[in-house]
């Protein structure tokens, strides 16, 4: 995994940066040190959701796709190795593995390949994960998404499962941040986007990357296992304060008075 050694410092190198032009561009933000909250005890006052695995099950398709391209460029992975190695990757962290595997470069028309093919297969086989409907439509508490995924890819996956009105507005991609999972910048900017302490917020993943990340930016962190694909134990083992099977149990999480409208 592309991990820094240690977690950046306030104010120094390595300190979360946006990219210019965004919401949080010119905000010096302090990154907080040491545990994260518990999500018990702290009140919750914006829910950040991952998107694929955990509102959308869309692992499969995608890594089809990624591994066919992979296979393409000289490195054979099966479905599950392609899956198990990269899961919660941004897409450039995998072209940088890939090239410094095989020594090749990953060029823009791959990429574009690529992207096209995904959203194609996402477009006809993306379904939303069991239980996401009711959950978001009981919610009191404000939500959005945060996703190591551009925006293109997310419109695809949230319009064609009915979920996409939920989060109009509330879209936060990878691409609006200098790093990705799991460093802790995608956060942030979700957080300071909609006017939320950290500390305030509660991160829903299925990924390792994404509870580090949720617990980098100094936020609580639940894991989500609910589809074929997840991983609970690495969850648990990543810091997750809890670990669901099923989403309506985020009703239960955050509670009275946040759970239910």
């Amino acid at each position: 995994m592309l991990l820094d050694p240690d977690p950046p410092s306030p104010g120094g190198q390595g300190a979360y940066e946006p990219r210019p032009g965004s919401v949080s561009a010119g905000l010096r933000q302090v990154l907080i040190q040491g545990s994260p909250a518990t999500f018990r005890g702290v009140p919750t006052e914006l829910v950040i959701f991952d998107c694929d695995g955990v509102l959308v099950d869309s692992e499969v398709p995608s890594n089809q796709v990624l591994r066919d391209v992979v296979a393409e460029l000289g490195w054979p992975l099966t479905l599950g190795e392609t899956m198990e190695r990269f899961k919660g990757w941004a897409l450039s962290d995998i072209w940088s593995e890939v090239e410094a595997r095989l020594g090749v470069t990953v060029t823009p028309e791959v990429e574009r390949s690529f992207r096209a093919r995904q959203l194609e297969l996402l477009a006809a086989r993306v379904q939303p994960v069991d239980g996401v409907r009711e959950t978001l439509q009981a919610l009191s508490v404000p939500c959005c998404v945060a996703s190591n995924g551009p925006h293109e890819k997310m419109h695809v996956t949230l319009g064609a499962t009915g979920l996409l009105a939920h989060f109009e507005g509330r879209l936060f991609s990878r691409l609006d941040v200098s790093r990705g999972k799991p460093h802790p910048d995608l956060f942030l900017h979700a957080a300071h986007a909609l006017g939320t302490l950290p500390e305030r917020c509660l991160v829903v993943e299925d990924s390792p990357l994404g509870i580090e990340a949720a617990h980098r930016a100094g936020m609580s962190a639940v894991g989500f296992a609910g589809t074929s694909t997840a991983d609970a134990r690495a969850l648990a083992e990543a810091g997750a304060g809890r670990v669901m099977r099923h989403m309506t149990e985020l009703l239960s999480v955050l509670g009275p008075g946040l759970g239910m409208r």
